[in-house]
């Protein structure tokens, strides 16, 4: 009997973002992305309901519009400044670089763009403004174990270290 996605049941899956406009791959995941259906929520919500009921084996198209799950696009979260005024870590285009405002409020900038006199980072979500297509494919589909759905996805065993002196960091 084949088993469908549905709440507490383990899925892995494969998927890859596809801009809708130029189909250029955004970003993709090859190895198995392991969760529990209903208990851990990895992916939009409208991705969640796409996969209920679908079986392994089985490949399916998501179209999303990145506004719609990320909001409006936000010229003020777009950044230049002078590449002197960025420390020499941050001068890499992806590079991922977290700030604190003055309530304590977190947010994540991409470096997007440098050149010979400044470097520019985005605080808006990658997706934001696109429309997108998942394309994922369905790899297991099984009852999760019941340490799977306190965990939320696969519980990997430690490796057993018999003879091994742990060294203090």
């Amino acid at each position: 009997m084949t088993e469908t996605i549905q709440r507490n049941k383990y899925v892995e899956l494969k998927y890859r973002v596809i801009d809708a406009k130029t189909v250029q791959v955004l970003t993709g995941v090859d190895f198995p992305l392991g969760y529990v259906h209903g208990v851990n929520d990895v992916l939009s919500p409208q991705v969640m309901a796409e996969l209920e009921g679908k079986t392994t084996g089985e490949m399916i198209s998501v179209e999303l519009d990145g506004d719609r799950l990320f909001g409006p696009r936000d010229e003020s979260l777009v950044v230049t400044d002078a590449i002197e005024n960025v420390p020499q870590e941050y001068r890499a285009i992806g590079t991922r670089i977290v700030m604190e405002n003055e309530q304590g409020n977190t947010r994540t900038f991409l470096v997007t763009r440098i050149d010979e006199k400044t470097l520019t980072i985005d605080g808006n979500h990658p997706l934001c403004g696109r429309q997108v297509i998942f394309e994922l494919e369905i790899l297991t589909v099984r009852d999760a174990t019941e340490a799977e759905m306190a965990a939320g996805g696969k519980v990997e065993k430690q490796p057993k270290l018999s003879g091994v002196t742990p060294v203090p960091f």
